[in-house]
Formats: C-alpha cells, sequence, structure tokens
C-alpha cells in the first residue's frame, strides 16, 4: 500500500511538471501546422478540404496521451531512464533536424546523434573544461546509451500501433511526375503525435520512501539509491509516399517494418547493457536502419508499376471527395470507371460527356479492387453532372505536380514543362 501511495504521489508531481514544460505544448502546436499545412495545399490542388484538421488533431493527441501512459508502465519495468539535461539536448536536436527534414523529427536520429556526441566527448575529455560549453555537454557524458536506445525501441513499437491504426486517416491524393517524366497518381501519407511519458528514474540521493517491488531491467544498483518519476513529451511521426499501393495497404505494410525495426533496436539495447562498449555503433546503427527503412520504402515504390494510372478499363480514381455524389454511391480510391450511363469511358470528356447527356441521373459501371464489375447508381440534381466528387489519376493533359522537397514531403505545385491544347484542364482540379 505504501509503494502504491509512493507511485500515486510521485506520478502526479510528474504530471504537474510535464503541465508546467511548454515542450508538450510545442508538439501539440506543430501536428496543428503541419496538419493545417496539408489542408491548404489540399485547398490549393481540389479546390476543396478533404480532411478536418481539428478532428485529426484531437483523436491523435488523445490517442499520444493513451498510448504515453501504456508506454511509461512498459518503461517502468524496462528501466529506461532519461536526465533532464538529455531531455533538452533531444528537444533541441529534434527541431535542428526536423529543419532539415521533417522526417528527422523522429527521435531515433537525436538518440543516434546523441550516441555519436558522446563517444566525441569521451575521447576528447578536454571539451568538458571549455565555458560554457563544459556546462552544456556535461549532461552527455553521463549519458545511459542503453536505456536511450531502449527508449527508441520502445516508441517505434508504439508508433507501429499508430501507424496501422491511423497511418492512412490523413492520406492526401497528389500528383507526381513518375520515372518517365509522366504525371502519375499517389498519396501523400504523414501523421505525428505528440507521446506524454512518465519515466521511472533513480535519484542517487538515498533511500527514497518504500523500495520498488521490482527490479527494472537497465539501471542495475542505481535502482537501490532512491527513485521517482520525470516527465518526457516526444514526438512520434510518419511520413510516406506510395504511387503504387491503396494508403490502408502501405500504411500496414510500413508498420510491420516498424515494429521488426524497434525489435531489432531493442536487442541493441541489451547488448549496449551486456557490453558498453558496443555504444557507439549501437548508436550508429538505430540511425542506419531507420534510413534502411526510407530507402527500402523508395526502393519498393520505383520498382513496382504505378497504381493509380487510367488503362484499358477505364479511368482510375485516385480519391473521393467529401459529402459528394461519389461519396454516397460508395465509390472508392483505386477503382475504375468503366462505363458511365452505357457508355465506355476511356478519357475525362467523355466521362463529362456521358454524364452531361443525362444531367438527372447517374448509373456508374465500376471495376472494384478486386477486379470485379459493380454497379452504381444515383439521381443528380441540377449542375451535379460537373461535380461528381471523385478525383482522378492525371493523364497526359495535367500540367501541373507536386514539387518534392525533403523525401516524402511535398510543398508546392510545379507547373509540368508541355504544351496542353487550348481547353486542356489544369491537372489542379483534379475532380469530375
Amino acid at each position: 500500500m505504501e509503494v502504491a501511495a509512493q507511485l500515486a504521489h510521485k506520478a502526479l508531481a510528474a504530471l504537474l511538471q510535464l503541465a508546467a514544460q511548454p515542450f508538450y505544448y510545442i508538439g501539440i502546436l506543430f501536428v496543428l501546422l503541419q496538419y493545417r499545412r496539408q489542408i491548404v495545399l489540399e485547398r490549393q490542388l481540389f479546390s476543396t478540404r478533404l480532411h478536418s484538421m481539428l478532428d485529426t488533431a484531437w483523436k491523435t493527441v488523445l490517442w499520444g496521451i493513451a498510448a504515453g501512459m501504456a508506454a511509461s508502465l512498459a518503461m517502468a519495468f524496462v528501466g529506461a531512464t532519461v536526465p533532464f539535461g538529455v531531455v533538452i539536448w533531444l528537444w533541441v536536436l529534434s527541431a535542428l533536424l526536423a529543419v532539415v527534414r521533417i522526417r528527422f523529427v523522429c527521435l531515433a536520429y537525436a538518440v543516434g546523434l546523441l550516441g555519436v556526441l558522446q563517444a566525441i566527448v569521451r575521447a576528447v575529455p578536454s571539451l568538458t573544461e571549455l565555458e560554457p560549453v563544459g556546462r552544456a555537454i556535461a549532461p552527455l557524458e553521463q549519458m545511459p546509451v542503453s536505456s536511450m536506445i531502449a527508449l527508441v525501441g520502445l516508441l517505434h513499437l508504439l508508433e507501429s500501433f499508430f501507424v496501422y491504426k491511423q497511418g492512412a486517416d490523413m492520406a492526401m491524393p497528389v500528383f507526381v511526375e513518375g520515372k518517365r517524366g509522366k504525371a502519375i497518381g499517389g498519396y501523400q501519407l504523414q501523421q505525428f503525435w505528440p507521446v506524454p511519458l512518465l519515466l521511472l528514474v533513480p535519484t542517487g540521493g538515498g533511500a527514497a520512501g518504500a523500495a520498488l517491488p521490482w527490479t527494472p531491467l537497465l539501471g542495475g544498483d542505481i535502482w537501490s539509491a532512491g527513485w521517482t518519476f520525470a516527465a518526457l513529451p516526444v514526438m512520434l511521426g510518419f511520413a510516406d509516399l506510395t504511387t503504387t499501393l491503396l494508403p490502408a495497404a502501405k500504411a500496414k505494410r510500413s508498420a510491420s517494418r516498424l515494429a521488426a525495426y524497434s525489435i531489432a533496436v531493442l536487442a541493441l539495447a541489451a547488448l549496449v547493457e551486456w557490453r558498453p562498449g558496443f555504444a557507439l555503433a549501437a548508436s550508429a546503427a538505430v540511425v542506419v536502419l531507420h534510413e534502411a527503412l526510407a530507402f527500402w520504402s523508395k526502393r519498393e515504390e520505383t520498382s513496382l508499376p504505378p497504381y493509380y494510372v487510367h488503362g484499358e478499363q477505364g479511368l482510375k480514381i485516385l480519391g473521393v471527395l467529401p459529402d459528394s455524389p461519389a461519396k454516397e454511391m460508395g465509390l472508392l480510391p483505386g477503382e475504375i470507371i468503366h462505363k458511365a450511363n452505357g457508355v465506355r469511358i476511356r478519357t475525362k470528356e467523355q466521362l463529362h460527356e456521358a454524364l452531361s447527356a443525362n444531367g438527372a441521373f447517374c448509373k456508374l459501371e465500376v471495376i472494384n479492387t478486386d477486379g470485379h464489375s459493380k454497379f452504381v447508381q444515383r439521381a443528380l440534381f441540377a449542375g451535379e453532372h460537373h461535380l461528381l466528387g471523385v478525383l482522378l489519376a492525371p493523364d497526359e493533359k495535367a500540367m501541373y505536380v507536386l514539387e518534392q522537397r525533403n523525401v516524402h514531403w511535398f510543398t508546392a505545385a510545379r507547373r509540368r514543362k508541355q504544351t496542353v491544347p487550348a481547353g486542356g484542364e489544369s491537372g489542379r482540379t483534379v475532380s469530375s
């Protein structure tokens, strides 16, 4: 009972510490800004909003809180500790790395870099004698590398669950330039989760009330000198691009690879705890393996044929607008519009003509993602034949593609270098 009271008291103190820290609120603000950035881009490209910023943001924040509590419980038994001075380093490095590439906000890069910096500090001890450099790098000298790497592994295990469940929720259809210079369709997937952690850490200041009823896996005898909770807000993020798979399928594939990565990282943490001399190699491996995931995904995308292109069967649907006739009829991304009002469809112009021929009714024959035909129909009101609500894959007349900056991240529409016949559509708004 005494231990439970101690745990509750110190957990409450850590929660108050978290509430007083700016880092968690900065993380939430970062999430809001990134989602707002995407929605602004959606309006520029499609003249409508495909996602709700606030709806998605509060869900990711709540998921982050729930996951943070679960991860805190797991790490209390693992013994992953992060001194406060290292927390500052983590946030500063993550912010600087995110400026270079948004996916570098992932904790793996900051932790790997801190492990390398620790090796440099220990190899050049004179650095600690320089002021104010000495005070700034002092936390790195005694940083528990095995605990830091274990933290990366556990957080990526959480991230793999998040990506599996929510990775496709904010998927945005995009036009990109294919290997042969042709415009092809695809999806940008991106999600962020601010996660508040309460880490059980040793105090090193003598006995602190009742002893823990368990011994954490990492740390050894340091837990006999007292313990407390420390608040550590972290940011989990996922960004990817697919032109070869449906968003949900891409998210599930990425989730399975992230889970494998987390298991490998946890094994590296155990190795460093057993053999501290491998700390530098393990820190570098955390970054290298993470980069290998990105390289693997990119290579897979370039080696497979594009999925969102038109073919002989008809027009490939890239996306469906919310609250549109197409949404009500149950049309889905990846399906093919084969016939409209009994007319075989091969071009966007043919689709418009077929819908205009009967402005009061729409009947479509659609080939679903399993290759089977289905028939959908709906009465159309005045003008709706121009606003069916499907985003079609680009064709040879598409004049704009999204410019890719920082791998898997798009920021602006770029005009394609080609001649388009007068009256040809721009490709900026691709709803039909």
